[in-house]
């Protein structure tokens, strides 16, 4: 094999996968209209820095993931072209690559705010945990699904961190403006379970595409133990988990994204339908962008959730009023 070039070193860093970091929009869009933070050019210059510091920290991750991976990636059908696995990488340049991205992450996220240096800090560890031993939780069945998707809370916390009140460390526990700048647990265990029904999804997919127990135990070694039924399974828990408190936000936090809840159930139905399909393309975004009526929709859902965040409905809030007299 010859020796990487630099463009596969960019390209392990996954600079195309920085999409997925729009992740982050729900918690900003939820945060404004919370609390109503003021537009502003330090907020843009907030929202700029706040993006490219989780895109760089994501890159940071995939750095490491894909080096690591490479021994089983080789296993993989679509997987086994990636640079890690057909050159020579060498590791000083990789982990050099990573550090400097990691600090780069990290330091933007010093500009935004004390909480979203947590919070990128958190996205930079998980990476850690999910990828290298003796910690390596995607080697571990349901643990890889659920450690992975949590980078979803992760990047709608630091969405909602930029437009947040930027305030200090509590000066007591029961200092109850500090904590209620932070989101509401509701909807971040509902991130989590959404984004763990899409990657399990993305496992199921994965699983059905090699087609053969024991390639895919040595492509992944969760996969050892899971069986289509298994991952059908935990599809729907997580699923219903996420809807589950998914309802507790709406009623509890804004009412008026009840509407959206029937449209909610048939964007993940669609999701499922996709994913059963033979070769799905719910095993990459890039081929999740080839079914447009898919992805048209999901765009028409995500303007519906825009408005309904800034749109009162009175009569919902007189319905959940009286809804006990009933």
């Amino acid at each position: 094999m010859r020796p990487a070039s630099v463009k596969e070193y960019v390209a392990i860093a996954r600079p195309d996968n920085w999409i997925k970091n729009l992740f982050m929009f729900p918690g900003m869009l939820f945060a404004l209209s919370i609390f109503h933070t003021p537009f502003s050019l330090e907020l843009v210059v907030k929202i700029v820095i706040g993006l490219a510091s989780i895109c760089l920290i994501a890159s940071a991750n995939y750095v490491i993931n894909e080096y690591l991976d490479a021994g089983f990636d080789k296993y993989h059908p679509l997987k086994n072209t990636r640079s890690s696995v057909i050159t020579i990488i060498n590791p000083k340049i990789l982990y050099s690559e990573y550090l400097v991205l990691a600090v780069i992450g990290i330091l933007l996220a010093y500009f935004v705010s004390s909480k979203f240096l947590f919070t990128a800090s958190f996205l930079l560890i998980m990476g850690i945990i999910y990828n290298v031993k003796p910690f390596r939780s995607k080697d571990r069945v349901f643990l890889d699904v659920l450690s992975e998707s949590v980078n979803n809370p992760i990047r709608f916390a630091a969405g909602w961190f930029i437009f947040s009140p930027a305030l200090g460390i509590p000066n007591s526990k029961w200092d109850l403006n500090w904590i209620n700048t932070f989101p509401p647990v509701s909807i971040i265990i509902a991130y989590w379970m959404g984004g763990a029904f899409l990657m399990a999804t993305k496992r199921f997919a994965e699983f059905r595409l090699i087609d053969n127990p024991h390639v895919a135990g040595l492509y992944r070694k969760s996969f050892k133990i899971y069986t289509e039924n298994s991952l059908l399974v935990s599809m729907f828990f997580y699923a219903i988990t996420c809807a589950f408190f998914m309802g507790i936000f709406l009623v509890k936090d804004r009412i008026e994204l009840l509407v959206s809840f029937p449209f909610f159930a048939l964007l993940f139905s669609w999701y499922l339908r996709i994913g059963l399909l033979n070769d799905s393309p719910v095993q990459g975004s890039e081929k999740l962008y080839t079914r447009k009526w898919f992805m048209l929709y999901l765009v028409l859902f995500t303007m519906l959730l825009c408005g309904l965040m800034f749109i009162d409905i009175p009569w919902l809030h007189w319905f959940l009023k009286n809804a006990n007299n009933y």
